[in-house]
């Protein structure tokens, strides 16, 4: 396991959560943040123990409250093409993940940190969850890929309000338009994120009963399919359908159905 400064990660039950350790800075992204992101998803790409991923923020306050402004002051333009592709790089290996990875939203996402959040599977947020991209209230526009996938996620119109107007919506709004799958409340006991926590962890168990390699592929095919003419899209599903007829998962999920029992899936 690597050393990492700025990210926690722990695994148990298959469930590897990552946690951006920042909570002085709300969590912000800074560029050491940003490589230690896409060093811990190289890793969890490898471990064997690992089937789903968690992607959260230490704290109540913030999930990601944006970049780190102060390092992004200093940027010029060639440093800002380096600043805004190294985003965008880790935050598509996010995206490409063949194992599912659901952002636990527990306060603020903001800027980078609301990309961040675009570029996982799933999300889920906590009552008193707050996103935004207010990018062009710092004269420049969001760099991590949330110009391309909040309006996937949320259609056109909606994306280019948050944007032009740089406003913030709460967790229920978020939930209304789409942008996140499930809105977890305060408990009356216990504290807010040990409840979000607690749900992130059913949902991820609840997806990690099924068949791992169809995970992964339902996936790939999902994001790829979007960025695909619909014909282009169709072929590609019928040639992962037809892979997935190779791999004995196929056959004991198949074989459990039919004897009515739960399947025993081995990831090949």
């Amino acid at each position: 396991m690597a050393d990492y400064q700025n990210v926690q990660l722990e695994v148990q039950d298959r469930i590897a959560t990552l946690s951006v350790n920042r909570p002085d800075k709300l969590n912000a992204l800074n560029e050491q943040t940003i490589r230690e992101l896409g060093q811990a998803m190289d890793e969890i790409a490898g471990r064997d123990d690992v089937g789903g991923v968690i992607l959260t923020g230490v704290g109540e306050k913030g999930f990601v409250a944006g970049a780190d402004i102060a390092e992004l002051a200093k940027m010029g333009p060639v440093d800002g093409i380096e600043v805004s592709r190294l985003g965008q790089r880790v935050f598509r290996q996010i995206e490409l993940s063949r194992k599912p990875v659901l952002a636990a939203v527990n306060g603020f996402a903001l800027g980078g940190g609301c990309e961040l959040a675009l570029a996982c599977h799933l999300r889920i947020a906590s009552e008193n969850a707050q996103f935004g991209l207010p990018e062009v209230k710092l004269g420049i526009i969001p760099g991590y890929g949330g110009t391309l996938r909040l309006p996937r996620i949320v259609g056109k119109g909606r994306a280019l309000e948050l944007m032009l107007t740089a406003q913030f919506i709460k967790a229920d709004e978020a939930y209304r338009i789409g942008l996140v799958n499930r809105v977890v409340r305060k408990p009356e006991e216990g504290s807010q994120k040990d409840a979000l926590m607690t749900e992130a962890r059913a949902m991820m168990s609840v997806i990690l009963a099924n068949g791992p390699i169809a995970l992964g592929l339902a996936i790939e095919c999902t994001t790829r399919g979007m960025e695909m003419s619909v014909d282009d899209g169709l072929a590609l599903e019928s040639n992962l359908f037809g892979l997935l007829a190779a791999t004995s998962d196929m056959r004991e999920g198949m074989t459990a159905f039919l004897e009515k029992r739960t399947a025993a899936f081995t990831g090949k």
